[in-house]
């Protein structure tokens, strides 16, 4: 992929809340989870964990948790990244986003919408738990809607030169 078809992709992402009753194939959710595994993480510690949720009744309970993550039980896919804390203490966070963001960027290429919800260091995280069955030593950072998009939002940017300092502040 050249430079400008990148730029493309990262300019034309949005977070997508409303899909298709449509099925999303195996093989591109394994492709969104490998990029996510191939981004870059403090010590190369990798501590993030998938749990895939197709489950429509799961999808549902959690949906029913999230205030704002209703749309969850309309996707038709849910990944749910966790974190194991003691791989990567001080830089799991940063870690597991860098993760989520390659995951969404792939995502798109593939035509997929997607929706990234936060829930660790929220009252949700341990609803979540309970209903996932996930370990207490690992930590729920997020989830991800997944699905073909039913709408095209879009959304602007403040220009670079509002966020940008060279030198110092």
């Amino acid at each position: 992929m050249n430079p400008e078809e990148l730029m493309r992709v990262i300019r034309s992402r949005r977070s997508i809340r409303s899909y298709e009753n449509k099925p999303v194939n195996k093989e591109l959710v394994l492709r969104c989870l490998e990029a996510a595994i191939w981004a870059p993480s403090a010590n190369n510690s990798q501590p993030w964990e998938f749990i895939v949720v197709t489950d429509p009744e799961t999808r549902r309970r959690l949906a029913n948790v999230h205030r704002w993550g209703r749309h969850m039980s309309e996707s038709p896919i849910v990944i749910v990244v966790l974190a194991n804390p003691s791989k990567s203490p001080r830089h799991w966070r940063c870690d597991c986003g860098a993760a989520v963001q390659n995951m969404l960027l792939m995502a798109h290429a593939h035509g997929l919408g997607s929706c990234w919800i936060g829930v660790h260091d929220t009252a949700y995280e341990e609803e979540f738990r309970k209903i996932l069955k996930v370990p207490e030593e690992l930590r729920i950072f997020c989830a991800i809607t997944l699905g073909y998009p039913a709408e095209r939002p879009s959304k602007n940017r403040e220009p670079l030169e509002s966020k940008l300092h060279w030198e110092e502040y």
